[in-house]
Order: C-alpha cells, then structure tokens, then sequence
C-alpha cells in the first residue's frame, strides 16, 4: 500500500509515529513560515503542517499545490498545539509534520468547491457527478446504503435465502409500464426487454422447489420521471413458498427492525398495524397513511385487500391494480367473471411515514386461475400463449402455493438519509428526462451499428 494510514484514522497513540498519507488537498492556509494544508481521502481529513525554519525546500514545495492535487505525505505525528485542536473531527487532536510531499496527480481548478456546504445547482452537481461525490455527505449516502444492503443480505442469508440473479436480457411482458427494448443482432427483427421487476422469474424460481430467493436487482422502467423514480432503479426482491400474508409481513419486519436498529441506532415497534385499503382510504383519503405522530418520528404500515382490478376509462377494459399475477382473495373468486370490480387481491404495501415503500402479493399458482385472471384483463387465449405461455406451462408441473415482496432500495436509503431526491443516494443518476448529464446518454450510434441491427432511425 502506498500509505499507512487513512486521513480519518490520526490519533493520539499515534504521536511520535511516522506516517504516510494519500489523498486529496481539501483546503491550505498560509502564515509565514508556517503552511498548513488539510488532506482529505475517503476516511477524512487530516492536518499537515509544513514549517519553512525545518525544510524550506518543502514548505515551497507546498506553496505550489492547488485545490484537489492528488498527494502522498509522510512526516511524524504530533500533538496540536492547545487552542488550535478540531475536535468536530476524529484527527482533530494531532497534526502530521511533513517530512516528504509527492504530487501524485495534479488538478485543474474543479468547477465548484468540494465541500458540505457548497450550493450549486443539481445540474451542475450531476453533470460533475465524480467530483459531487467526493464531498463527505455524499459518500456517507453511500457508506450508509453500502451497510443497510450488507445488513439485509446477511438478515435474509440467516433465514434460509438463497441470492439468485435472474436475466436482466428477457422477454417484453409488459407489467404496468413501458418496457426498454434492446434489439438482438443474431436474430433480426426481434427484441430483448430490460426486467421492470424479476416477477416472473422469482416465479419460476418457486416452481423449481428453491423456496426462499432473494435478489439485488436492477429494474427498468420507461416511465415519466419525478424525484423518487428513476428508469433504473434497484429493488430488495424476494419470493417464499408455502407463506401466507403474515409470514411475509413477520419476516419483512424482523428485516426492517435489524436494520433500523443496527444502522440507523432506532427501535422500531412491530407488528406494524395492518390496515384494509376500504378503511385507510374512508380514515385518510389515500392509500399511503401517514401514521407519524410525536412519539413515532421515522412509522410504518401495511395497506393490505386492494383491489384487485381498476377500470381504464381511456381503454375501457379492466387492468390489474399491481399485475396480474396476484392471487384474489379466495371468497372472491367468483365475481371474477360476475363483477370484477369487487373482487378483493390478497395484495400488500408496505408504506411508511405516508410513502409507499414496497409491495407485494400472494401469487396465483394455479394454472387455470392465471388463464381466467388474464381474460378478465382482455387477453386473448394466443396472446395469453404467445407472452405468458412458459409461465403457464410451469404451473402444470406442481407449482407452490407462493408470495413475495419488494421494495426500493433508492427509496428507503433517501428516506433515513432525507435526501430531496433519490438520485442523492444513487453514484450515477439520470435526470427527470431520463438522461445522464455525466456521460451524455443516451446518444446517437453510428449508421454500421443500426446496419448490423437491421434498424432504421425514421
């Protein structure tokens, strides 16, 4: 390693020791014959004194150095002198007396300083995105969703679930919004779709006896943007066989309660109310309860029997109020064909502080049942065969009665953090007209690469 240390890492034991540090040049003042620059690395910061009366040569050297030079310094640690300690910081009690300075890297002035405090416009932040992330408060929103995506994996891993990645190449089936279409080079004229969810693969994943799966995973949307959605998107997934309701809403609170404990130090009271969409929306004219009060500041809820259809005036058909995989809710299944509009799904979300933050449903497993699901929403028996046919076919095999759950990751991670958006607590975000102001994307290709797709730009 070329340093010994990290910044953040200066101590009292240390004193007297040498050390060496590598990092960037946060900030430097200048008094005579004494300069001081501060060194900052992912860690944080540490002081760096340079005294001309010991080493003229060096303290020239230092005077030099501009705003983001990339630094390597080794020199011994001493006590602040008293009045001068920082003690807002974890090396605010010792300083590092230079001995040796080597410029690893030089840098043109950014456009904007790299600090807390800086009030720049998201735009301009986003456009400079790799240097907007140097700042100590971004890269905690990431440390911090680093930790609660560690703490889930090992929560879940101790309960008996097996981490599956699922095809982010599959195809289009559409779920409630637009699909990313890529088109296939060896097969011409035809399409792959980017996932908006794992749905029916975590499906399939229980007809394949794996029980208990969860995933990571990157989802895609082409959807009208705002502050809490991107076109991709990343999601906690999960599927269990043999579970009902309640042992879905038991495991996602035992999750939810070691997480909030051990990453963000609060106390969470479960069971969390349960509560039916008919009373939520009679008691709080939404389906998103906000249930916060003095003693519950960061309060959780579910918002379970919604409906399992709406009807779309514009189409003038019935659709699924979350997809249409979900099971009804078994006293219902007769007006599935009588009067869909009062047949109850055995659909969930998870809402808190009044946001919805996940959702979920007990499956339809049964073959039959899914083919009469997919009439009531207009499907024709070949289009039914032609989108959803090996989804039917695995039913015919034994198919688990089985129910899963997901919630946005970019979501939750924005909430505990309050940031404005949750483009703050992702590294590369794109923009509310779904571009990326870093790289360009999206962007035009050259005429050989349509030529090879069969593509025409009209």
């Amino acid at each position: 390693m070329m340093r010994t240390h990290g910044c953040g890492e200066l101590n009292e034991p240390l004193i007297g020791q040498t050390v060496t540090l590598c990092g960037w040049l946060h900030r430097r003042r200048d008094h005579g014959a004494l300069s001081f620059i501060d060194v900052r690395d992912r860690s944080g910061i540490a002081q760096v004194v340079f005294n001309e009366k010991t080493n003229a040569a060096l303290h020239q050297h230092a005077k030099g150095l501009g705003p983001e030079y990339v630094l390597k310094i080794s020199g011994t640690v001493q006590q602040r002198p008293k009045g001068t300690e920082n003690p807002k910081i974890p090396s605010g009690l010792v300083e590092v007396v230079a001995g040796h300075l080597t410029v690893l890297n030089p840098a043109v002035p950014p456009p904007f300083e790299i600090n807390d405090h800086l009030e720049v416009s998201e735009d301009v932040r986003m456009q400079w995105r790799y240097l907007d992330l140097r700042r100590p408060t971004s890269q905690e929103k990431l440390r911090l969703r680093h930790r609660i995506t560690t703490r889930i994996r090992q929560a879940l891993d101790g309960l008996g679930f097996l981490e599956v990645e699922t095809p982010m190449l599959t195809k289009s089936t559409p779920e409630g919004a637009r699909d990313y279409l890529v088109p296939s080079r060896v097969n011409p004229g035809k399409f792959f779709a980017l996932p908006q969810s794992p749905q029916l693969f975590k499906q399939l994943l229980m007809v394949a006896g794996l029980e208990r799966y969860f995933q990571v995973a990157r989802c895609f949307r082409d959807e009208d943007l705002r502050a809490d959605r991107q076109p991709e998107f990343t999601q906690l997934d999960l599927e269990m066989s043999f579970v009902e309701e309640e042992d879905i809403f038991r495991l996602i609170e035992r999750v939810m309660a070691d997480v909030f404990q051990h990453e963000l130090n609060l106390a969470l009271t479960t069971p969390f109310p349960r509560l039916p969409y008919q009373q939520v929306q009679v008691e709080h004219h939404t389906d998103k309860p906000n249930l916060r009060n003095d003693k519950t500041p960061w309060a959780f809820c579910w918002v379970t029997d919604f409906p399992l259809f709406h009807w779309n005036a514009e189409t003038k058909r019935w659709d699924a109020e979350h997809h249409p995989f979900t099971a009804p809710h078994p006293e219902d299944v007769a007006l599935l064909t009588s009067d869909p509009g009062k047949v109850r799904s055995r659909a969930y979300d998870l809402v808190l502080n009044g946001t919805e933050l996940g959702s979920g449903s007990i499956r339809i497993h049964d073959a039959a049942l899914q083919r009469q699901m997919f009439q009531v929403l207009g499907l024709s028996e070949e289009t039914t065969q032609e989108r959803f046919g090996f989804l039917m076919q695995a039913f015919t095999y034994g198919a688990p009665p089985h129910g899963g759950f997901a919630f946005g990751l970019d979501r939750l991670v924005a909430m505990v953090t309050q940031a404005e958006s949750i483009r703050e607590v992702i590294a590369f975000p794109k923009t509310q007209k779904a571009a990326c102001s870093l790289t360009g994307a999206p962007a035009s290709v050259s005429p050989s690469q349509l030529k090879e797709l069969g593509i025409r730009v009209v």
